[in-house]
């Protein structure tokens, strides 16, 4: 009998590729498109708009499932995102940190929920069109978390909380190829989508306006307050602590004979700190929600290589254990504005060690 498996399907590129290669290898390919959140219809309905939010994800989703003859259902997966992504999202950006809602989504949506309805329809597996690869290593006896073939594509940083659990259901079957590569099957497999557009930045909010977004939900953070220099010295006024991220410099409308940076925001005295671009360099961070893939635990310093967000250039680095689920990670060389509220991803080569979440550097000292 042939294994059964779920597609979580975007109606993008990868996902209907990912379908149409599983079933070619013999799989029984189940469809299922997440309802994630409601938008407004002229968004939903947008050729440009890549995301799961409505009638156009579905729709394209469906056509694809057609074509392969597999079936297709909808997943109405809008209350637990909302509670696990959106929700979080904003009390993160309240407390004056940077979250990245993805990993969430992931971790508590995609391969949680998700999973717990592929189970009530009996399948073995979960895939997705994740650039991703998982192998199991049979001397340590765990499933391993590797980079995708397309390097620039590679989404492994998204993926890192995956337990050995769901790690040994889940499939990744376009991790082995490259976005042109999958483009070019999916023209090959006659499949509409081969030159859909990319999901850019944040799906649930198409318009990009992170502010307006924001202050419905948490109008609290949006509090005028101080901006002081790193001498302590009231040279401005913000416009709400959610507004703004470690490293920026526009929006703040400060005169200044050198440009000015966010170094450190105090939430809880409704503070934004602006120093020099020398001032977002450092070289340690504390992470918690640490979870490890490679291995079980780390016992004792760790040579890896490290991501601070997503498109940031992996640093040499030493991990080391300071609490059950909290590490410190100490760099070869200091980096530019490390943020709380980012993950931190620890590789080694292409096999991701673990990751965790940012909670300070080492400029927690410093307090103008």
């Amino acid at each position: 009998m042939a294994k059964k498996v779920v597609v979580a399907m975007s109606g993008g590129v990868d996902s209907s590729v990912a379908a149409a290669l599983l079933k070619e290898e013999g799989y029984e390919v189940i469809g299922v498109t997440m309802n994630l959140f409601s938008l407004p219809p002229e968004y939903c309905g947008s050729e440009n708009l890549r995301s799961c939010c409505g009638w156009k994800a579905v729709e394209d989703a469906n056509r694809v499932a057609s074509i392969l003859g597999i079936t297709h259902y909808v997943a109405d997966l809008r209350e637990d995102f909302k509670e696990k992504v959106i929700t979080d999202f904003c009390e993160q950006y309240a407390r004056g940190r940077t979250p990245n809602p993805c990993i969430r989504c992931n971790q508590h949506v995609k391969f949680k929920s998700l999973m717990a309805r592929a189970e009530k329809l009996g399948v073995d597996f979960l895939a997705t069109g994740h650039h991703a690869r998982v192998e199991y290593d049979a001397q340590k006896r765990r499933y391993l978390l590797k980079k995708g073939k397309d390097r620039e594509k590679d989404q492994s940083y998204f993926l890192y909380p995956l337990s050995q659990e769901q790690l040994s259901r889940t499939l990744f079957p376009v991790g082995d190829f490259t976005k042109k590569e999958v483009r070019e099957k999916a023209r090959k497999m006659g499949l509409p989508v081969a030159q859909r557009a990319e999901s850019q930045e944040i799906c649930f909010i198409p318009d990009k306006d992170y502010a307006r977004f924001l202050q419905e939900r948490i109008p609290q953070a949006f509090q005028p307050g101080p901006v002081v220099d790193i001498e302590g010295h009231i040279i401005g006024q913000h416009r709400g602590v959610a507004r703004y991220t470690i490293g920026q410099r526009r929006g703040m409308g400060i005169a200044a004979p050198h440009p000015l940076y966010v170094i450190k925001i105090h939430h809880d005295k409704n503070k934004i700190v602006v120093g020099p671009n020398e001032k977002l360099f450092h070289r340690n961070l504390l992470a918690s929600q640490v979870h490890l893939v490679s291995s079980e635990k780390i016992t004792q310093p760790l040579t890896v290589k490290a991501k601070i967000r997503y498109k940031h250039k992996e640093a040499k680095a030493i991990v080391k254990p300071v609490e059950e689920d909290r590490a410190r990670v100490e760099f070869e060389k200091p980096q530019r504005a490390i943020t709380p509220g980012q993950s931190v991803v620890l590789y080694d080569g292409d096999v991701v060690v673990g990751g965790g979440i940012i909670e300070e550097t080492d400029l927690k000292a410093f307090e103008p």
